[in-house]
């Protein structure tokens, strides 16, 4: 096979379009020390694509070498496979991309008096002779494909040529924060961004994203940090109501190589389960560094593609990593700390350098719960949305209003705050009626709202989100377990389904008795239940169990939602407290104490926002002040 035929075999691989070409001239520049690089396009690359760097520079043999296939000074033995450094090492871009294109490039190192220039076009060598050029390497390319027509044909439109020639230029830009780079497209300017003002390394990457994407991007990202023996993650998540409705902001790194791996996607969409609204994304800028050996970079003709010699290990390392970023965060402020006479719980499984969330008394359910070994076997990160347990009896269910007034019944502190607030009081009055109270104060907008004065500013908390955020973690919680707080019904009820539900049911009993239904199969299509949930109302357990299995069908056909996952919300969604409901201050209090033992208590389980701040800094702006 002729030597030009196989570099145009060689091109289809490597060369699919300008936008490959760039990112190959742009990777050997950076391998070549640049610290100041300018990529020139015309024609959406079609044209031109120029690549001009200071970097080291080459001598005239090696400018002339580089253009043979599989020419590279990069590595020296089948051991240097095992621990590449560079993003080039292969040898064949230039060859292949001369193969297909008429290429021009100059170099010039310090220590030589003139430069060099070598002309090459569809892989014959044209002119090979001294040039005054500076210090450096310039690389022109132009007319791709103008040998294959076919190829060309098969070249989208420049407005799409030009998107993929950005995103190649984005992702080498987020990597190389010590490099300035610029980007001009038919003589306009696109990009012209600045060298890393700081040596920290996040302070620089907070100012390549800043410039790169925009300042929402740099201001809206929570950092990541994590090292161990054999892998380290570092860089930018999204804060989660900061999220994208495509994927075209995701950006992994490893070795300082741009890479493409579904594996890690999913871990780290994974990892912000819950907290997103369905159909959105987040966007990330993380860079794994780990042992060259422990990475295979040469899968792919590209490298777009790596492999792990422990792909499951990478994957829950980056799951965790970006999951302790997020709970870590001071995604939403907490509230302020209780007094020393409350009893203080173990802190949420979040960093120490959140507040601490408010303190909680663990709750047992409203009646029909057992007491003893039983009730102690319930974890008490999750407790019931019921009544403090001080020992008095409780009655098995009474309508949230009679239930309300008997046992949230105020204070004479908190009558007396009430009725201030009503008549309007001084701010001094209202710190002394709160601190009679012992509690922060609270209000209930709209039987839909609950809001409370942080150190910061407000809280407007959503109870009907916050309690389906509960309920459901306590149902996956109980699901795992194998045990859920039942209440017995003082009649059992038999309710026949149609043949569809009747089939769903069996197959959900198992979870459905963990979740504390008392339900067993009685004959034909009929089961009979003798308990429900603590969380649940009963009455009505025909119309829970259809509401139950018609929400579970909802998730799995529109949601794609399966299993135990999709149960948990089914039952949360059936049995949160509704936007309409009056909750006493102690009810008000009790949400907020249990929402904060949440693993996450910013988002619904459908990624709704359980909790808005507003700052005081906000609140001045509005004002005026």
């Amino acid at each position: 096979m002729p030597e030009t035929l196989a570099n145009k075999i060689a091109a289809g691989e490597v060369v699919q379009r300008p936008a490959s070409a760039a990112k190959e001239l742009i990777e050997n520049a950076i391998d070549a020390g640049a610290d100041e690089l300018t990529v020139v396009l015309k024609a959406a690359g079609s044209e031109l694509v120029q690549v001009i760097d200071n970097g080291c520079g080459m001598s005239p043999e090696d400018a002339v070498d580089s253009f043979r296939r599989h020419a590279t000074s990069k590595i020296q033995s089948i051991e240097d496979l095992e621990r590449i450094q560079t993003l080039g090492f292969r040898g064949e871009a230039l060859a292949s991309i001369s193969a297909v294109a008429q290429v021009e490039l100059k170099t010039k190192r310090v220590q030589d008096d003139a430069g060099f220039v070598v002309r090459i076009h569809g892989g014959v060598i044209e002119a090979t002779e001294p040039c005054a050029t500076p210090n450096g390497t310039s690389i022109a390319v132009r007319n791709v494909f103008y040998n294959v027509p076919a190829r060309r044909n098969f070249l989208k439109t420049p407005a799409t040529e030009f998107k993929h020639l950005v995103e190649t230029f984005q992702f080498l830009a987020l990597a190389n924060p010590s490099i300035a780079f610029t980007l001009i497209h038919d003589d306009n300017e696109v990009y012209r961004l600045s060298k890393a003002r700081s040596d920290n390394p996040y302070e620089a990457l907070r100012q390549r994203i800043g410039e790169l994407l925009g300042k929402e991007h740099a201001e809206n990202v929570v950092p990541v940090e994590e090292t161990t023996s054999y892998l380290s993650a570092t860089g930018f998540v999204s804060r989660p109501e900061f999220n994208r409705r495509s994927r075209g902001e995701q950006f992994i790194f490893v070795n300082g190589r741009f890479i493409k791996n579904r594996s890690l996607d999913h871990a780290i969409l994974h990892a912000y389960e819950g907290v997103l609204p369905d159909g959105s994304y987040p966007f990330y800028a993380l860079f794994l560094r780990l042992d060259p050996r422990h990475v295979d970079v040469n899968v792919h003709p590209t490298k777009a593609e790596i492999k792990f010699d422990d792909e499951r290990g990478v994957y829950g390392f980056v799951k965790a990593v970006v999951r302790k970023a997020l709970g870590s965060a001071d995604l939403i402020p907490q509230l302020n700390e209780a007094p020393a006479e409350r009893p203080q719980p173990a802190p949420p499984s979040f960093d120490a350098s959140v507040e601490r969330a408010p303190s909680f008394t663990p709750m047992r359910p409203l009646g029909g719960g057992s007491s003893g070994d039983a009730a102690s076997a319930r974890p008490a990160a999750t407790p019931s949305f019921g009544v403090p347990d001080d020992g008095a009896p409780r009655p098995a269910w009474q309508p949230p209003g009679e239930l309300s007034d008997q046992l949230y019944a105020p204070s004479d502190a908190a009558k007396e705050a009430e009725q201030t607030i009503a008549s309007g009081t001084t701010e001094a009055q209202a710190e002394k009626l709160e601190r009679a109270e012992g509690e922060p104060l609270l209000w209930q907008l709209h039987n839909r709202y609950v809001l409370t004065q942080l150190r910061s500013g407000l809280m407007i908390l959503d109870q009907h989100a916050a309690h389906e955020r509960i309920l459901y973690e306590r149902a996956l919680q109980s699901m795992q377990s194998g045990f859920g707080m039942s209440q017995q019904l003082l009649f059992p009820h038999t309710i026949d389904f149609n043949p569809a539900d009747f089939e769903l049911l069996k197959e959900l009993l198992p979870d459905l008795r963990s979740l504390g239904f008392d339900v067993e199969v009685f004959s034909g299509r009929s089961v009979v239940v003798r308990g429900v949930p603590a969380d649940i109302r009963p009455g009505d357990e025909r119309r829970i169990l259809d509401d139950i299995l018609q929400q579970y069908k909802n998730y799995q056909g529109e949601l794609q939602i399966k299993g135990r996952d999709n149960l948990a919300k089914s039952i949360a969604h059936r049995s949160a407290i509704k936007s309409d409901t009056r909750l006493s201050a102690k009810e008000m209090r009790t949400l907020i104490d249990q929402l904060f033992t949440c693993e996450m208590p910013y988002a619904s389980p459908h990624g709704r926002p359980t909790i808005i701040k507003i700052s005081i800094e906000e609140l001045d702006k509005r004002f005026g002040r």
